[in-house]
């Protein structure tokens, strides 16, 4: 190997494991603010997209369904669960998930739900959230009475309303390794932090840059 493109390997090496010491260390102060030993709000908010999406299945299962799970797609889009009765061959509720984000989650994504519903010939559809949601959402699924609205507050309810045995067994599924880290959409990776370098502004990037280019803001 040439010495230059020896030197370009060897300095992404270091920068990859300088961000994975850099990550680790972040995820240990963030996780030592967060009480993971009982279930709250702070925590809720906290979990990664695909780890709120893994909660709200395992949610479901513990109510006595079988779900079948499809994880986000490249464009971020909301992961579909089909929530099936017992024996069931077709789906009988829809779940589509929507992690925290300082916004209330408005109509649009009500919409979408309603979408997948018309299309799945399904009669009832079910849109959790760890936020939560505006009245203009409020009004529209009451006015479908097929869409149930699920907000942080309401699925911390439920989840309390389990027996003990579920609930923690929720919790620990939540908690479980590093739930912090957001993960790529497109690429299924835990995502690393970055910075701006035109206004400093902090975010998580793929790993797989530039060939692959998604980021979330970071509150970091």
């Amino acid at each position: 190997m040439p010495p230059r493109t020896l030197l370009a390997a060897l300095s992404f090496g270091a920068f990859a494991t300088f961000a994975q010491l850099f990550l680790r260390f972040l995820n240990r102060g963030a996780r030592s603010k967060v009480d993971t030993a009982r279930w709250s709000p702070e925590l809720l908010k906290q979990l990664d997209w695909r780890r709120f999406e893994q909660l709200c299945a395992a949610y479901f299962e513990a109510l006595g369904f079988r779900i079948d799970a499809v994880p986000a797609g490249a464009g971020g889009a909301s992961g579909d669960i089909s929530v099936y009765e017992q024996g069931a061959e077709r789906a009988s509720i829809v779940v589509h998930c929507q992690p925290w984000n300082a916004y209330r989650v408005g109509i649009k994504p009500v919409h979408g739900l309603l979408g997948t519903m018309t299309a799945a010939n399904v009669a009832e559809g079910v849109l959790v959230t760890s936020g939560k949601f505006t009245q203009e959402a409020h009004d529209f699924a009451r006015k479908q009475k097929t869409i149930n609205l699920i907000d942080g507050a309401d699925l911390l309810a439920k989840i309390a309303a389990l027996v003990p045995e579920k609930a923690l067994a929720l919790l620990r599924l939540a908690t479980e390794g590093d739930f912090l880290t957001p993960t790529c959409p497109s690429c299924a990776l835990k995502m690393i932090p970055r910075k701006s370098t035109s206004h400093g502004r902090k975010f998580w990037g793929c790993r797989n840059y530039p060939a692959c280019k998604h980021t979330f803001f970071s509150t970091l």
